[in-house]
């Protein structure tokens, strides 16, 4: 299926490696031009590679934190300096610690707000100008923590919320020139899986991965997800094919997430 963004530009961040590089691959396979961006030089050669193969628009590495304002603004600056504009933000980064509330103190808190709010803000506030040019698309990858809370994750399940608050905002405020969604994954096989997994057969928890990983794939499908599977919904939701998809917040989880709403 043609998405029909061959030679848009998008930007995709905490993409090199995880649900963010899947991300983008996605995108990069369907012609767009790709900024990937991390804060491991090794980890974001790779990724370029990685994508230079598979697609055929421009790849471009824009290293940077997404805590630190000015990398933000590089970040936009950057894309706009290398393609002319920016048609796609697909906003993503790494999750917040896990463990109980009372052994959460305040600067967890306020780490994990700007980590996976003020990111998001500051991302979507530069960007907003270019967007509105074209047919923008803005898309947060998020949780299915705001649907339904994750024992021992409360800076997942508290903060994430915000995300969806300023998705829900700005697809009304940006509209109709841009679209804004977001995708909620359960757990998917990336690079952190794997090595939770094998940390756990290590340790003697598991017999085998494939045991160890079967654990985490409480869902009716039986399995986890396939990065890749996020990321073609990343891309369609990018596309004009979606042209009438705003202000949702897409489950990807296999069905295990309970809540109706």
């Amino acid at each position: 299926m043609d998405l029909q963004i061959d030679g848009n530009a998008a930007l995709v961040t905490a993409s090199s490696s995880g649900l963010g590089r899947a991300s983008a691959k996605a995108l990069a396979r369907e012609g767009a031009n790709v900024v990937i961006n991390g804060r491991d030089e090794g980890r974001l050669a790779d990724a370029k590679a990685e994508l230079e193969a598979i697609g055929t628009g421009d790849v471009v590495v824009q290293r940077g934190d997404l805590t630190d304002e000015g990398d933000v603004e590089a970040l936009v600056e950057a894309t706009v300096a290398e393609f002319g504009g920016i048609d796609h933000l697909v906003t993503s980064a790494g999750g917040p610690p896990s463990g109980p509330f009372l052994e959460t103190d305040d600067e967890d808190w306020y780490e994990a707000y700007d980590l996976l709010v003020m990111s998001v803000v500051r991302l979507a506030r530069e960007a907003e100008p270019y967007l509105r040019e074209g047919e923008g698309t803005i898309v947060n990858v998020a949780s299915r923590s705001v649907k339904e809370a994750i024992d021992s994750l409360v800076l997942s399940n508290s903060v994430r919320m915000g995300v969806i608050g300023l998705e829900k905002t700005l697809a009304t405020e940006f509209a109709p020139d841009v679209r804004t969604n977001a995708v909620l994954p359960g757990p998917h096989e990336t690079e952190r899986i794997e090595s939770l997994v094998t940390q756990a057969v290590e340790r003697g928890d598991y017999d085998s991965y494939e045991e160890g990983l079967a654990d985490w794939a409480s869902n009716p499908l039986e399995r986890v997800g396939d990065p890749m599977e996020l990321g073609n919904t990343v891309a369609f939701l990018s596309s004009p094919l979606s042209g009438y998809i705003n202000g949702e917040s897409i489950l990807i989880d296999g069905g295990s997430t309970g809540a109706t709403l």
